[in-house]
């Protein structure tokens, strides 16, 4: 099905860029932009102070909205915190009811999301049907996408993709790893038996095309490969990958002490999450086993 007019949000991050990169030449792209003004690929939209160009937005085939504060930036204060929760769920709001709100309202909005969603849950395998966890990103996630969901009164389609870690060399965990495993500093996380669900970024675009074109995509969707990997054999993957040895573990504890409540929600938690409804769909992984994923984001 032709995609002749798409928004992006976020379409500057790591995630956004590699799509805008995967739509090049096959359809008319939008960029939702919070600074410069409306205009030709550019439209304007700032979810601080609630305002969006939603005229320009008018006629589109399709929004992908990716935009959010990185949870990996920094400690999370108080103050960092309430960014996180503000830009996914503010900025799902305003994009929702402006999206709504329109003449002609897009086919379909596929909103980020994350598997912040299913908590610390341990060796449980994790499909969409798994209940929501606790903590900070699950009570974030569980309000990012109830806000996303509200376009569907509108007869909008969405989709709310729970990306795994997205393994990139030119950004997120990926690229955060690589120095130290190159200089042979790199280990396991606190005990390594920690489920860390991975997906490649080509996985990612395919997934978010998939969910453009197809009808049946339509809730949440674990966006995982079929094979999660405790840390420990992450990381002994990564050292092989690079041919360094990777045997300097970072205790559990002076990561807390570091990091604080972000070193449990991101590096020691353990989500074992599954690719339930692609499997259904029959989406076949470009790169579903971890080894050869790495070779191939390590060649380019």
């Amino acid at each position: 099905m032709p995609l002749p007019r798409v928004a992006v949000t976020g379409a500057g991050g790591l995630v956004g860029s590699a799509l805008m990169e995967g739509l090049r030449g096959e359809a008319e792209t939008l960029r939702l932009v919070r600074s410069g003004p409306s205009g030709g690929e550019r439209v304007r939209w700032d979810p601080a102070d609630g305002s969006i160009d939603a005229a320009r937005l008018d006629r589109l085939d399709a929004v992908v909205h990716l935009a959010g504060e990185s949870i990996a930036a920094g400690r999370w204060s108080a103050a960092r915190k309430e960014r996180i929760r503000a830009s996914r769920v503010e900025g799902t709001r305003l994009l929702a009811s402006a999206l709504a709100g329109l003449a002609r309202p897009p086919r379909a909005l596929v909103c980020a999301s994350a598997i912040g969603y299913y908590g610390d849950r341990g060796d449980e395998p994790l499909d969409e049907s798994a209940s929501r966890g606790s903590g900070f990103l699950a009570d974030v996630v569980a309000s990012w996408e109830a806000e996303a969901l509200k376009a569907r009164a509108a007869g909008i389609r969405v989709a709310c993709l729970r990306f795994g870690i997205v393994l990139s060399p030119r950004g997120g965990a990926l690229a955060r790893m690589l120095p130290p495993f190159k200089l042979g500093a790199g280990g396991r996380l606190g005990s390594g038996r920690q489920w860390m669900s991975w997906i490649h970024i080509a996985d990612v675009v395919a997934v978010i095309r998939l969910a453009l074109e197809r009808e049946g995509f339509s809730g949440p969707v674990n966006v995982v490969s079929p094979e999660p990997a405790r840390n420990a054999d992450f990381t002994r993957a990564l050292g092989r990958a690079l041919g360094r040895p990777a045997v300097l573990p970072a205790p559990a504890f002076a990561l807390r002490l570091a990091l604080g409540e972000m070193a449990q929600a991101l590096l020691l938690s353990s989500q074992k999450v599954v690719p339930g409804l692609l499997r259904q769909a029959g989406y076949s992984h470009l790169f579903p086993r971890l080894d050869g994923a790495l070779a191939d984001l390590l060649a380019r």
